[in-house]
């Protein structure tokens, strides 16, 4: 967090003041409590049951009847297999409370009774298994716990609750297509926007917030780079696209180490290069992927155009026959959370789960396509984690200094009750204030 972004916070956080700090209505938790049987039986459903990016029929049918269940105005099918959910209640601010649905191509090696034995075809038509290997599972059945509380006590808020179920964050692409298919066009455009995410570095339970710039932009740049193929024996009648870019993987961390404010994160992962079939022939041509990582669109800007730098450059001290290929496939951008939306949002958490709940957290250099939201005009965004760690496992395993399973890892397995209890608690209590009746 920048010190501008830290003073506005504290200044937020002064000027909310205890009265926004009142705990949910004992008739609210009551409600809680008794739909909590059926919100775990959600969750395990939805684990069972986990689709890839675009795919999520079932899904979607099941968050979409849920809604009309509630009362909810229901349109599926937005943006592929989105669902867009609207509750009308008056004069007032439309407030907009996301989830994502989709899960992951990982194999569940949790051992959870209700394990995901789901499986998939893939672009390439092979079969992979799926999980909800990053909680998306769990965001849903909170969605549908705050739902449920929200259409059950119309008496206190005013406004319009627009519920939205987005596929394909995974792949950062799913915000974007609801955005192309009308969602702030075809549907009310939010004053406001809200989602929450599971966490592993936190005890579960506890509401983490951070201020400005939170979740990095995220990129896609893949590089060929092209050289003269022979015998592996007589290395010198070619030009090794091998060599090329084992140099280039190193040089590329020097546009991190070398040429970028260390306060201003950057991250440059090579995750895939591919070339050659045996060991005694030498490629033509090798593959890179990589996975770039930025907070500010003008670093972002100047980290691309120098990975192009340098593979070119590469490619001229090799002396390869032409210049190397390199395509830049955009992700999503930053998320940003408005300092002095934060700190009204944290004075409201601290009264529903407890100040011992609410923690501060630093940025992270994952994505969220969540982003996108925020970048509309008019549109106030906000992104929270919950941490989803029993207590005492997460306080053992950092005096061990041994890393637990974190989301995306096939042992990832919330702590659900009291996580999920907690989610539903901040995200309905967010939505009672910002849609609070005008006395």
């Amino acid at each position: 967090m920048t010190s501008v972004s830290r003073h506005i916070l504290l200044l937020a956080l002064a000027a909310s003041g205890a009265a926004n700090a009142a705990p949910l209505p004992k008739t609210m938790a009551d409600q809680l409590n008794a739909s909590y049987p059926a919100i775990e039986t959600l969750y395990q459903d939805l684990h069972r049951t986990p689709e890839l990016a675009f795919n999520e029929q079932h899904t979607a049918a099941r968050l979409a009847a849920l809604a009309k269940g509630l009362g909810f105005e229901v349109t599926t099918g937005v943006g592929g297999t989105g669902v867009v959910a609207l509750l009308r209640n008056g004069p007032g601010p439309t407030v907009m409370l996301r989830t994502e649905i989709d899960a992951l191509p990982v194999q569940e090696k949790t051992g959870l009774p209700f394990a995901s034995t789901a499986t998939a075809k893939n672009a390439a038509g092979e079969t992979i298994p799926v999980m909800h290997a990053c909680g998306h599972d769990l965001h849903m059945s909170a969605w549908y716990g705050t739902a449920k509380l929200m259409a059950e006590n119309r008496k206190q808020w005013s406004g319009t609750l627009m519920l939205v179920g987005q596929p394909a964050e995974e792949t950062v692409s799913g915000a974007a297509a609801m955005l192309k298919d009308g969602l702030f066009t075809r549907f009310p455009k939010p004053d406001y926007a809200l989602s929450m995410h599971d966490d592993a570095s936190g005890a579960s339970g506890t509401i983490m917030y951070h201020a400005g710039a939170f979740r990095a932009s995220s990129d896609v740049v893949n590089i060929t780079m092209f050289g003269q193929g022979g015998h592996g024996a007589v290395p010198h009648e070619t030009r090794d696209p091998i060599v090329m870019a084992s140099r280039l993987v190193l040089a590329l961390q020097t546009l991190v180490s070398r040429e970028n404010n260390p306060l201003d994160p950057v991250v440059i992962t090579v995750g895939s290069i591919q070339g050659g079939t045996v060991a005694n022939i030498i490629p033509d041509q090798v593959k890179l992927q990589l996975s770039v990582r930025t907070f500010r669109p003008e670093v972002r800007k100047r980290v691309l155009a120098s990975i192009a730098r340098e593979a070119k450059g590469e490619a001229i001290a090799a002396g390869a026959p032409k210049e190397p290929l390199v395509e830049v496939k955009p992700g999503t951008d930053s998320v940003y959370n408005e300092p002095e939306l934060v700190g009204r949002v944290v004075k409201v958490v601290q009264g529903a789960v407890g100040p011992e709940f609410v923690k501060e957290m630093p940025s992270k250099m994952t994505s969220e396509d969540f982003s996108q939201y925020g970048l509309q005009p008019g549109v106030k965004a906000i992104l929270l984690h919950v941490g989803a760690v029993e207590a005492s496992r997460l306080e053992a395993a950092t005096k061990a200094g041994q890393p637990l399973p974190g989301t995306h890892s096939p042992q990832w397995a919330p702590d659900f009750k009291p996580t999920v209890t907690n989610t539903i608690k901040a995200e309905t209590a967010i939505l009672l204030d910002l849609m609070a009746p005008k006395k």
